[in-house]
């Protein structure tokens, strides 16, 4: 029988539901305050309110988790943030396309003229479209070759956790620190020595399991049973793929690979978004 791994101080954040729990709630402003800071520090931000309601993506297999709120900072210059969990395929392209949602809504609400407020897409991502890079902050504007700017209405700013590897030293950035948490929550017996402040204090404050009602303590066992199936569904489909390959001799390449196991994850009837997971960690691998 397989060994149940016992829960331990703090929750995975990286899971959907707890993602936003600690992020996308009522009482939460403070930390995003701290940490959106971090990401656009060009914006001294004073306030912010979540958005009423989310915007709903007409594609079926793309609901990702969303964080929409909108801010003002100290010049009184409203901005919109929309902040997302994302574990997708193709996912700078999803980026450009979930990103008009929010420019729409600021037109259907009286922006007129086309003098909509800077929107900034934030994509959190446990994996790394840049392996053996230290870097953990890459943002994106709108722009010719010539690198003329386009528009500075629209930016991207991805935080790709993976790329950690100066966190808890020296020279680490409070970023660098900050996606170790993200990535480790689960694993770490206390907050490690040195996250000062209230950016940290308020993420681990979020993140303990003692402070969950019984009613989320069920739901996140819940939720850590099923990310354990996806990961066991990830790893058989792998081995299947591997084994037809050379059961019928064929060298296995990478996008073989990969197709192998979308073709094995779908004839279980696994969902898009699971087989998107699968794809990530396979690229995770290479």
């Amino acid at each position: 029988m397989e060994n149940i791994k016992t829960p331990g101080r703090y929750a995975r954040i990286l899971l959907d539901y707890w993602f936003k729990r600690s992020f996308g709630t009522e009482g939460r402003q403070r930390l995003l305050t701290l940490f959106l800071q971090e990401l656009i520090p060009e914006r001294k931000i004073v306030s912010l309110k979540y958005a009423p309601q989310e915007h709903v993506n007409p594609l079926p297999d793309d609901k990702g988790i969303r964080v929409d709120v909108e801010c003002t900072d100290e010049d009184g210059t409203r901005f919109v943030v929309e902040m997302q969990l994302a574990y997708q395929t193709n996912f700078h392209e999803r980026a450009l396309f979930n990103s008009t949602f929010a420019i729409q809504e600021q037109m259907a609400s009286g922006s007129t003229s086309y003098d909509f407020p800077a929107v900034y897409f934030i994509g959190i991502l446990d994996f790394s479209f840049h392996k053996g890079s230290d870097t953990v902050l890459y943002r994106y504007e709108l722009e010719r070759r010539s690198l003329e700017l386009m528009t500075d209405r629209v930016q991207y700013i991805f935080l790709e956790l993976t790329n950690c590897h100066h966190a808890l030293t020296p020279e680490a950035s409070v970023l660098d620190n900050f996606c170790y948490v993200l990535h480790n929550m689960e694993n770490l017996p206390d907050r490690p020595a040195g996250l000062e402040g209230d950016l940290f204090r308020l993420l681990f404050e979020s993140a303990e399991i003692a402070t969950f009602t019984p009613q989320e303590k069920i739901k996140y066992e819940y939720d850590m049973t099923t990310e354990r199936d996806i990961k066991n569904q990830i790893a058989s489909a792998k081995e299947i793929g591997i084994e037809e390959g050379m059961e019928k001799g064929i060298a296995v390449g990478r996008n073989s690979e990969r197709a192998r196991i979308i073709e094995a994850l779908r004839s279980q009837g696994v969902s898009e978004e699971i087989i998107a997971r699968a794809v990530i960690a396979a690229q995770k691998d290479e």
